[in-house]
């Protein structure tokens, strides 16, 4: 061994297919590292609870190699700064995150620990494609996904980066802050009871998932992803979200009948990021410029707005599906497309208020997926599709739930609807069976009316 490196992990909590991790290995003895950053605890509640869990898991797994998990929290130049002061650690090591603010904070640690002579280097790991490498045939970023996905699909990842079997440590280890200490589940209150019992944590459980997606349920997959009663889809979006699996790994496991429409759907997550990366505005703005002028309501307080996110609506499809978000902390890919249109449609609400609220109820929530999601189903994102495109809950409801099984799932008198009230806040007063209203809070044909109207008036 020639040297010891800081492995700074932050959305790549594995041992596999990690590059950095590695590079690490080859030079020697290597000390993982997690901080409780300004990233970190900016998190929404539940993707704050579900980050500890995924922390927790990691550092067994490390234990498991020989190795251990650091935790630290504060400024990560200057945590990491004490830490190669502490270890004489000569290098530090990450995997890249490509959102403004990391994109930042990681050019300002890497410069600053140059200076100090301390060698710091970024890896890919999160993307099956770092965001400069995928180019229009006119060397330009992609801006509509389907040629993107053209370009995509014919392409090859790559091998994946090997296991450890074991990892070797420094003679001294620093001290470690205790997880527990952090209380990142707080703000999910009484919930996190409920939500744990729908979590899949870890890198293991997260290769366990995989698996049984493509030798059960993949050869359906193009079919049976919109079926909302039916278990067709991955659920992967979770593990991917943490970085307990590599999207390479998702990518080169997804073999026959299904295979193509899984990776497309890799490739719609790519595109999410390669957007945010190129045109970081989609975070925060209207991705069309001139829909920043449309009179989108952002009253958060609003009683339909209300309604929505407590699943009141009067809407069995949409209160289902917003019970089933607050009950598993995920919600079915097509109910989260008929309950934005909803918001931003029949509600005429600004699409960050729907937005806002998943990121702090999901514990999948990626910022670029989450962002591209509610912009393309609002009208204002890079989409092809008319911006007046409007979903009808109650034809998608007899589509895609014919039989009524995931409404009555969650709506109904069994177990699983009445975890619901023992998820939400107290403060919400909610009563079994009277909480609902006989109407919806928003009719879909006066909603529709009044969003064609608005559209039509629009001055852009």
């Amino acid at each position: 061994m020639t040297r010891t490196t800081i492995l700074w992990h932050r959305r790549d909590l594995r041992l596999s297919d990690l590059p950095a991790l590695t590079a690490a290995r080859e030079e020697g003895a290597v000390i993982p590292v997690f901080i409780r950053e300004r990233k970190v605890d900016a998190l929404g509640a539940a993707a704050a609870w579900r980050m500890g869990l995924s922390v927790e898991a990691h550092g067994r797994e490390l234990e498991a190699v020989g190795s251990r998990l650091v935790l630290r929290s504060g400024n990560a130049l200057e945590v990491l700064r004490a830490l190669v002061k502490e270890t004489g650690a000569e290098a530090v090591y990450w995997s890249r995150e490509y959102d403004p603010v990391c994109r930042e904070r990681d050019a300002e640690v890497k410069a600053a620990l140059r200076e100090d002579g301390v060698e710091a280097r970024s890896f890919p790991g999160k993307l099956l494609w770092e965001p400069w490498e995928v180019k229009t045939g006119q060397g330009t970023p992609y801006k509509v996904f389907s040629p993107m996905w053209k370009t995509m699909k014919g392409e090859v990842p790559g091998e994946e980066c090997p296991r450890p079997r074991e990892l070797a440590g420094p003679k001294s280890w620093p001290e470690s802050e205790a997880l527990e200490d952090w209380a990142l589940g707080t703000a999910m209150r009484r919930g996190a009871d409920v939500v744990a019992e729908h979590v899949c944590v870890g890198e293991a459980a997260a290769q366990q998932r995989l698996r049984d997606f493509v030798s059960d349920r993949m050869h359906n997959y193009p079919k049976g992803r919109d079926l909302l009663a039916e278990h067709w889809t991955s659920g992967l979006s979770e593990n991917l979200t943490y970085g307990e699996i590599s999207p390479r790994q998702c990518w080169n496991a997804a073999e026959g009948e299904g295979s193509e429409t899984f990776r497309k759907e890799l490739a719609w997550r790519e595109f999410g990021w390669q957007l945010g990366f190129h045109f970081p505005r989609i975070f925060e703005r209207e991705w069309r410029e001139d829909w920043g002028r449309f009179p989108w309501k952002d009253d958060e307080r609003a009683a339909e707005v209300k309604a929505w996110k407590q699943g009141r609506t009067g809407l069995d499809v949409i209160d289902a599906a917003m019970r089933e978000l607050y009950v598993t902390g995920t919600m079915h890919n097509r109910a989260r497309m008929i309950v934005a249109s909803y918001l931003t449609k029949h509600m005429m609400t600004d699409w960050r208020v729907g937005q806002t609220w998943f990121a702090d109820t999901l514990i999948d929530w990626d910022e670029a997926s989450n962002a591209l999601g509610w912009q393309w189903v609002a009208g204002c994102g890079p989409d092809a599709a008319p911006y007046f495109r409007i979903f009808n809950p109650a034809s998608q409801a007899e589509k895609f739930d014919a039989r009524g099984t995931y409404r009555e799932r969650w709506l109904g008198s069994g177990e699983t609807a009445a975890s619901y009230y023992a998820a939400v806040p107290e403060s919400w007063g909610l009563t079994p069976g009277e909480d609902r209203p006989a109407q919806p809070v928003v009719g879909l044909e006066a909603g529709r009316k009044a969003a064609l109207a608005a559209y039509e008036d629009r001055d852009f």
